[in-house]
């Protein structure tokens, strides 16, 4: 029995040792899966996701376990955007950046948001790197740092240098900061050529960028500073939300989208010293947390419950939060007509401040200040703060009525392109000619990237408060202090008369109008939007929520289309040949719109494009032409050669229709189907030569 038990214990250590050794083994394995990379994780626009930090930091232990060196970057915005980084004036963004390890960040226009003294004690308490190469003190050295080079263990020096976006002179409250200077024109791309000089020596460089890629933001996006400036590896890239892994034209570019959608990853080889791959590792429900990184986020997070989380009222109707399309900055919301509502009524409150009477009193407010919706349901301290996280106060503005409608017309150039500026408004009631092209001056706003218009063409003031619009009578705007101070698009505040700042918190005054003056219930009044911004639209068979309305009205404006009759547009009508030729070629410059009216129009039109060798002369106009032979010539007159791109669809291979969707001028009727032999209506038409006039430009 004894020999037994010594040969069943002989048996065990053996077992033993070679489970040992199979571990030993399997570590060392795991070890080296990574060993002689260094990793980039990086983030952008977190907007107060505060739990999301727990992500990263269980990513990078990840990582370094099997071998590879981590640095943790930031592409900026991380300072706003939840009540759990506002309440405290981003400092706990701070806080929980310093737990979770990053090394280097930029800031993005919301850092800037509490002004550049809280921005300053914030980074103090920064164990990371700031940098910003473009925006300076009234001595004309950076606020922080242009760049840094961190080192490796294995030597790979890796350059940063961080864009701000000079956005931010309109879209932080001008007055919070002033005696910066944002570099714009040649001096934007001047700031970041002097920093790939500066970090010649550096392996790999990087721009840390709070640019983004949205066409509003042009000339200064991500993909504007690369074309302009060489030498920069690569580009991570924040401000416009966008999760791509590469630019449109491939640039090196990558953005995770916002609050830890996305972790974006970088693998350099230490032996090449040379960024061999990128990509974006999504976040689910079941991805692993840094347990102690975790429990720093809790913190703050049930601190900020507990305070905010009270209910205060009810709303039976969802209040829009979206940003665009359909959201706070290009239509009219049910949610601006809320707060903008409750400003008014708060400094109708005491109307012996005023020097105007009750009917000249309106409210403004920028639909890009609106940042989250309102569910049906308990509406909590928290959900307004969430809502209106910027901590503005409500201000009033005294200005002509002329400076009230070039504040309208600068705040609606772009519509219906989405911008930060849209008005939502209070007391007015007007009409927005989205079709006219916007009249701007030859130079921007002072110390703005925004142009004022020349002339007053694209809105209509019908009336305010019930009443007849005057241009030359004074009315009381109320805004708030953002506004007030020139922010966004709304110069004409800035520059008018005379203004006050009421010191009222914009949350408090939107919940004191719900308790006091909604008997806390946001009510059906508030289901939909009031009517107070509508479009021109001349037509009773077309809705203006019709999904090719603004292509429709634009063209219709611009004398490139025309109704079937003074109040018809009939959008479902199918095209002919005679009639698809004809708004090719006066939308191309071809053919003049008076040559293409009268009873010999189709003659006319048909010719013309005979001429152009895009038709045989003697085509039957009378025919509905079909999705394929539409592109077919559009591409021809458009000199689109024919794509090698491969066709996403099931139903068509031909080259000229690639060449259009790969310009993104048509798509297919569904994912996979183009349905080439279908015919084309009146209201598809009208978003395809708006689109075929965006590639001519």
């Amino acid at each position: 029995m004894r020999k037994f038990l010594s040969v069943l214990l002989a048996m065990a250590m053996v077992l033993s040792l070679t489970v040992t050794s199979f571990a030993a083994d399997t570590a060392a394995d795991a070890k080296a899966e990574m060993a002689g990379k260094t990793v980039i994780l990086h983030t952008n626009d977190v907007h107060g996701a505060v739990e999301g930090y727990a992500y990263i930091a269980q990513l990078k232990a990840d990582y370094e376990a099997k071998g590879a060196e981590v640095i943790l970057v930031d592409a900026g915005d991380f300072s706003q955007g939840t009540t759990y980084v506002s309440s405290t004036k981003g400092a706990d963004a701070v806080t929980m950046m310093n737990a979770a390890g990053y090394d280097v960040v930029t800031l993005g226009n919301h850092e800037f948001d509490y002004g550049y003294a809280q921005l300053k004690e914030n980074m103090s308490k920064a164990k990371f790197k700031v940098v910003c190469a473009d925006v300076f003190n009234e001595d004309g050295t950076p606020i922080f740092d242009a760049s840094y080079t961190y080192t490796t263990k294995s030597g790979v020096k890796v350059g940063f240098f961080g864009m701000e976006t000079p956005e931010t002179q309109t879209k932080a409250n001008p007055a919070l900061i002033k005696g910066l200077t944002f570099a714009d024109k040649d001096a934007f791309t001047k700031a970041a050529a002097d920093q790939v000089a500066a970090l010649k020596d550096a392996d790999v460089v990087i721009c840390l960028a709070h640019l983004g890629v949205d066409a509003e933001s042009a000339p200064y996006r991500s993909t504007d500073l690369y074309a302009a400036v060489k030498g920069i590896d690569f580009i991570i890239d924040g401000h416009s939300h966008t999760v791509m892994t590469k630019g449109e034209k491939g640039e090196p570019i990558q953005s995770t989208g916002t609050a830890f959608k996305n972790i974006g990853v970088i693998v350099i080889d230490d032996a090449s010293k040379k960024i061999e791959s990128n990509s974006l590792y999504e976040i689910k429900e079941d991805t692993a947390k840094d347990a102690t990184v975790a429990a720093a986020a809790k913190v703050i997070v049930d601190r900020v419950n507990n305070e905010y989380g009270v209910k205060f009222a009810t709303s039976k109707v969802e209040l829009n939060g979206a940003k665009a399309p359909n959201g706070n900055r290009d239509v009219e919301t049910n949610n601006g007509d809320l707060i903008t509502d409750a400003m008014r009524w708060k400094v109708l409150q005491n109307k012996d401040g005023l020097t105007v009477n009750e009917d000249h009193v309106v409210a403004i407010t920028n639909g890009g200040g609106i940042r989250a919706a309102i569910a049906k349901g308990d509406v909590t301290k928290k959900d307004i703060n969430t809502v209106l996280p910027f901590g503005n106060t409500v201000a009033v503005v005294y200005v002509t009525g002329e400076q009230l409608l070039e504040a309208l017309e600068a705040s609606t150039f772009s519509t219906p392109t989405a911008v930060g500026g849209f008005p939502q408004v209070s007391g007015i009631n007007f009409t927005i000619h989205t079709g006219k092209a916007y009249d701007k001056n030859d130079t921007t706003y002072p110390e703005s990237t925004y142009y004022g218009p020349k002339t007053i063409n694209r809105v209509v003031i019908n009336s305010v408060n019930g009443k007849e619009f005057k241009a030359n009578e004074v009315y009381a705007v109320v805004t708030n202090n953002f506004c007030a101070a020139g922010g966004d698009t709304y110069y004409a505040f800035k520059a008018a008369s005379a203004q006050f700042d009421t010191g009222i918190p914009l949350d408090e005054a939107v919940m004191e109008y719900v308790t006091k003056e909604l008997k806390g219930v946001i009510g059906e009044q508030y289901a939909a939007p009031q009517g107070r911004i509508s479009y021109f639209n001349p037509f009773k068979d077309v809705k203006t929520t019709s999904w090719y309305f603004n292509y429709m009205i634009h063209l219709y404006e611009a004398g490139v289309i025309s109704g079937t009759s003074a109040t018809t547009y009939t959008p479902d009508a199918k095209l002919s040949w005679a009639a698809a030729l004809k708004l090719l070629l006066v939308s191309h410059g071809d053919l003049k719109a008076a040559d293409a009216t009268g009873a010999d129009w189709s003659k006319n039109v048909i010719a013309k494009a005979a001429e152009l060798g895009l038709v045989a002369a003697d085509l039957d106009g009378t025919k509905a032409i079909s999705r394929l032979e539409f592109c077919q010539v559009a591409a021809k007159l458009n000199k689109l050669a024919e794509s090698k791109t491969e066709s996403k669809f099931t139903d068509c291979t031909d080259g000229y229709v690639m060449a259009l969707v790969d310009a993104k001028v048509i798509d297919g009727m569904t994912a996979t189907t183009f349905e080439p032999a279908a015919s084309l209506t009146r209201a598809q038409i009208a978003k395809i030569i708006y689109q075929l006039n965006l590639i001519e430009k």
